[in-house]
C-alpha cells in the first residue's frame, strides 16, 4: 500500500513538473542570464536559477489570480537573492526617491557594457533594479513590485547608477579568477572515466555521497547511485578538465558527427580522500549552452531524456 502511494505521489509530481516546465520554457534562458548578472557569477547565478525554479514550482499553484509567468519568475529570483543576501548579513541597499522626471533616461550608456561590474559597485537591490529596468526591459511599476519599492525610487536609482557608471573605466574593472590545481582524487576520477572503469569510479565515491543531477534527480548514497544513475554503466564519453568561469570542472565530450560536443558538465567536492558531492549539469540547458560559448565547443543537442531540438 505504501509503495503504491509513493509511486502515485511521484507520478503526480512528474506530471505537475512537466506542466510547469512547459509554461516556463520560453523564459528560462533570459532568467538564467538575469541570475548570472544579478549575482555577478555564472556559478552563483546557476545556484540562484535552480533555487528560483524550485520555489517558483512550489508556489505557482498557490496563485489565485491571473499571473504573468515571466514577471512571476523574475520576481521570485529577485526576492530569493535579496533574502539570501540578508541571511548572509549583507547590506542590500536602500532605494530612495528624488525629485526626478519619471521618464526613460537617454545618456548613451549601453547597459550591457556595465554588466560585469555592477556587482562590485552597487548593493544587491540596486543591481536588481538596473537589470530589470535597463537590460530586461520591465517597466518601472513592474520593477517596483519585484524589489518592493516605488516607481519613483526605480527611476531615481537607475539615474544615480548611470551617473556613477559613467565615471568608471569599465574595461579596467574586469576581475580575474585564480585556477586551483587538480586534486589527486579528481585526477583519478578523470582517469577512471576515460578508461571506462566503473568500479574504479565507485571506489572514489563516499558511501554517503550526494549525487545530484541539477533539476533532474537526487541520489543520497553510493548504493542509490549503483541502482540508479550508474545502473547501466558509464556513458562512454571522453572526460576532460577545463577551467570554466574560474572553476575547475569536468566536461564530458561526445564524439559528434564532425567535432566533439558537450554531453555533460560535472563538479565534485572531495573530503578525506573521497568524493562526497557529485554535481551533474546534464539537464541544465542554459548553463551548458553558455558554457559552450565560453569554451568554444558545441553542446550536444540530441541526447537521452532531454528535448533540446
Amino acid at each position: 500500500m505504501q509503495e503504491k502511494m509513493t509511486e502515485s505521489f511521484t507520478e503526480k509530481n512528474r506530471e505537475l513538473a512537466g506542466e510547469f516546465n512547459a509554461i516556463m520554457e520560453e523564459f528560462k534562458e533570459g532568467l538564467w542570464r538575469y541570475c548570472r548578472y544579478l549575482t555577478g557569477s555564472p556559478w552563483d547565478g546557476e545556484d540562484l536559477f535552480q533555487d528560483t525554479m524550485l520555489k517558483a514550482f512550489g508556489g505557482y499553484y498557490q496563485r489565485w489570480h491571473p499571473t504573468n509567468p515571466k514577471a512571476y519568475l523574475y520576481r521570485m529570483a529577485t526576492t530569493t537573492w535579496i533574502d539570501q543576501c540578508r541571511k548572509d548579513k549583507r547590506h542590500v541597499g536602500l532605494l530612495e526617491e528624488d525629485e526626478l522626471p519619471q521618464e526613460n533616461f537617454t545618456d548613451g550608456l549601453e547597459a550591457e557594457e556595465a554588466l560585469h561590474i555592477l556587482f562590485d559597485l552597487f548593493y544587491p537591490r540596486q543591481v536588481a533594479v538596473f537589470l530589470l529596468k535597463e537590460v530586461f526591459r520591465f517597466d518601472a511599476r513592474e520593477v517596483a513590485g519585484m524589489v518592493r519599492t516605488t516607481p519613483g525610487a526605480v527611476y531615481a536609482t537607475v539615474l544615480r547608477m548611470k551617473k556613477k557608471l559613467q565615471s568608471v573605466d569599465l574595461l579596467e574593472s574586469r576581475s580575474q579568477h585564480p585556477v586551483s590545481d587538480t586534486h589527486p582524487v579528481i585526477q583519478a576520477y578523470l582517469n577512471a572515466m576515460n578508461e571506462g572503469d566503473i568500479e574504479a569510479v565507485m571506489t572514489l565515491v563516499s558511501e554517503e555521497a550526494h549525487n545530484e543531477a541539477a533539476l533532474g534527480f537526487q541520489e543520497y548514497s553510493k548504493g542509490e547511485m549503483r541502482s540508479g544513475s550508474m545502473k547501466y554503466g558509464l556513458p562512454g564519453m571522453r572526460a576532460v578538465e577545463y577551467c570554466l568561469w574560474g572553476r575547475n570542472v569536468i566536461v564530458m565530450l561526445s564524439e559528434g558527427t564532425n567535432e566533439p560536443e558537450i554531453h555533460d558538465i560535472q563538479y565534485q567536492e572531495v573530503e578525506n580522500g573521497k568524493i562526497v558531492h557529485h554535481i551533474s549539469y546534464y539537464f541544465r540547458k542554459e548553463l551548458i549552452f553558455a558554457a559552450g560559448e565560453e569554451l568554444g565547443i558545441r553542446p550536444q543537442i540530441d541526447k537521452p531524456v532531454v528535448e533540446w531540438n
